[in-house]
């Protein structure tokens, strides 16, 4: 379907024709200049001419018509044509899964070990793990919030996978602070989880540590999960040892099994093996939201083209035919 952008700039159309009639300097206006007349001037005129008459007036229709012919091309130009391909509505079925992780400072320990052998931090790894976790979400809406001190929403929920691997892979320690206000990730989480349908919505959270910050407690974060009915996937990150110093594995399991959700420890790369089948045999997918596109084609550059070309032929006009113009 074609179409004009800005059908409204037809009004320029007129311009050049509102300027000359109405402009005071032009030539229609212009004041006459007394003149001194002398005998035979036009016979001496027409002696010294190279062209005929009929030939300049010829030239001036025709440089009249080219400019006219170029400014059409500019106004239509201007009014942006484009070509509108058929509406493609979008729906997909899927899950609306909010990533919820940990940047405290404690995330910095290096006690995951990477397949090549060398030795990663608690963040590397999570992204790692995250990144093909999240690779495979086609169709799900996921969300990415990052807490330490407070919570941050990075990215609501959506169906741009890569936009969220990107996000994600730009996440450093220190960007929200160095504790682990685990509540408040729950927290803002459900805020943004409790408007999708109950039976598809889940948050996994990722952390290794206590809740040691934050306004609301992880508890009472729970209860307003499990009110909404978001159920919470809680996996603690880090080795055996390194858990045992800091992670409370037991408020992380009260939390997950409040909410019909589930605890994982994350002890090494392969931990969110089992994680997605999890959610798979509990929750239920949902459409998302019809979304229409339309594809355009801009068509600009063709009077564009038309109206540089006219002007092209009144310039060569002007310097090869010696038109007065």
């Amino acid at each position: 379907m074609f179409s004009f952008q800005w059908p409204w700039l037809i009004i320029l159309l007129p311009l050049p024709w509102l300027i000359y009639r109405f402009w005071p300097m032009s030539l229609h206006h212009r004041q006459v200049i007394p003149e001194i007349r002398l005998p035979y001037i036009q016979a001496i005129a027409l002696a010294f001419q190279h062209t005929k008459p009929v030939e300049k007036k010829t030239g001036i229709k025709r440089s009249f018509w080219l400019l006219a012919f170029a400014w059409l091309g500019l106004t239509l130009a201007l009014m942006y044509p484009q070509w509108l391909d058929k509406t493609v509505e979008v729906k997909k079925d899927g899950y609306d899964l909010m990533l919820a992780l940990d940047l405290s400072g404690s995330m910095r320990y290096r006690d995951f070990v990477a397949p090549d052998g060398t030795q990663l931090d608690r963040l590397q790894a999570a992204k790692i793990v995250l990144d093909r976790f999240i690779q495979y979400r086609q169709g799900d809406r996921v969300g990415l919030v990052l807490f330490a001190d407070h919570a941050h929403l990075q990215a609501p929920l959506t169906l741009d996978i890569q936009a969220i691997r990107t996000l994600l892979s730009r996440a450093t320690l220190g960007m929200v602070g160095r504790e682990t206000a685990i509540g408040d990730a729950i927290g803002l989480a459900v805020k943004k989880l409790r408007e999708r349908p109950s039976e598809s919505r889940a948050l996994i959270l990722l952390t290794d540590g206590d809740n040691n910050a934050g306004r609301l407690h992880p508890r009472k974060a729970a209860e307003l999960a499990k009110q909404y009915e978001i159920r919470i996937y809680a996996i603690g990150v880090g080795s055996v040892d390194l858990l045992a110093q800091g992670l409370n594995e037991n408020a992380l399991r009260e939390i997950a099994e409040l909410t019909g959700g589930q605890y994982f420890p994350a002890t090494d790369l392969q931990a969110l093996a089992g994680v997605y089948q999890h959610i798979s045999d509990n929750l239920l997918k949902t459409e998302a939201d019809s979304r229409i596109y339309l594809q355009q084609t801009p068509l600009y550059a063709i009077p564009l083209g038309f109206a540089l070309l006219m002007l092209l032929m009144w310039a060569w006009m002007r310097v090869n035919l010696q038109e007065d113009f």
